[in-house]
């Protein structure tokens, strides 16, 4: 499969089928997981930038809906972290049972929402996770498991994303495994100034290829 081709999955979860987008380069050094937060999906625009940059690395790319559609219509489930946990878990399972991934090792990119459920999956994994990138992370939702985390993991939070910050600057405090805080200056929760995304990318793709591989 080329780093150009899409293709289109759906993992069977819970009874129903979560699809998924799955891009894995030729001798890929590992696969990104993405989590995406509440409101958002598989076809977020920044998310999606993210994995380019990622892929242009030589690293796989997974993007998928932690929730159906009939499902997401309940704002409720956007916030039951414990079963995007469940979800996230089961996903990575998949994962490690297909031909084309079951040798790569795995990563989480959490955003918001999303990075509670990953930091969450990778506390119950162990050491099965190879590294964790959060991004405007809401790292307080997962503090019951922070301190089983094994990964590398890194924070990546706007500096002008004042309460996220805090919460992340209290959350890095329990984490007891290799990790980072990434402030990027003068941005918001969004990352939406000239710039700022792109350095959330460089960020992300420097951490995941120095620990998977």
């Amino acid at each position: 499969m080329s780093s150009q081709e899409v293709n289109i999955v759906y993992v069977p979860v819970d009874g129903v089928e979560l699809e998924g987008d799955l891009r894995v380069p030729a001798d890929a050094s590992g696969l990104v997981v993405f989590a995406h937060g509440s409101g958002s999906s598989r076809h977020s625009t920044r998310n999606n930038y993210v994995a380019e940059v990622l892929r242009s690395r030589g690293l796989g790319t997974f993007l998928f809906d932690l929730l159906t559609e009939e499902e997401d219509q309940f704002r409720e489930n956007r916030f039951d972290i414990p079963l995007l946990t469940e979800r996230l878990l089961a996903v990575t399972n998949w994962l490690h049972e297909q031909d084309s991934t079951s040798d790569l090792t795995l990563g989480y990119f959490g955003s918001s929402t999303g990075a509670a459920a990953a930091l969450r999956a990778a506390g119950k994994r162990g050491s099965d996770v190879g590294a964790i990138v959060s991004r405007g992370g809401r790292v307080d939702m997962a503090s019951e498991l922070l301190g089983n985390v094994r990964a590398p993991t890194v924070f990546i939070v706007g500096g002008e994303d004042t309460d996220v910050l805090e919460l992340n600057r209290e959350a890095f405090e329990t984490l007891d495994c290799e990790k980072e805080l990434s402030v990027v200056e003068g941005a918001g929760h969004l990352f939406e100034g000239p710039g700022e995304l792109e350095k959330v990318a460089d960020l992300a793709a420097d951490w995941f290829a120095d620990h998977l591989s």
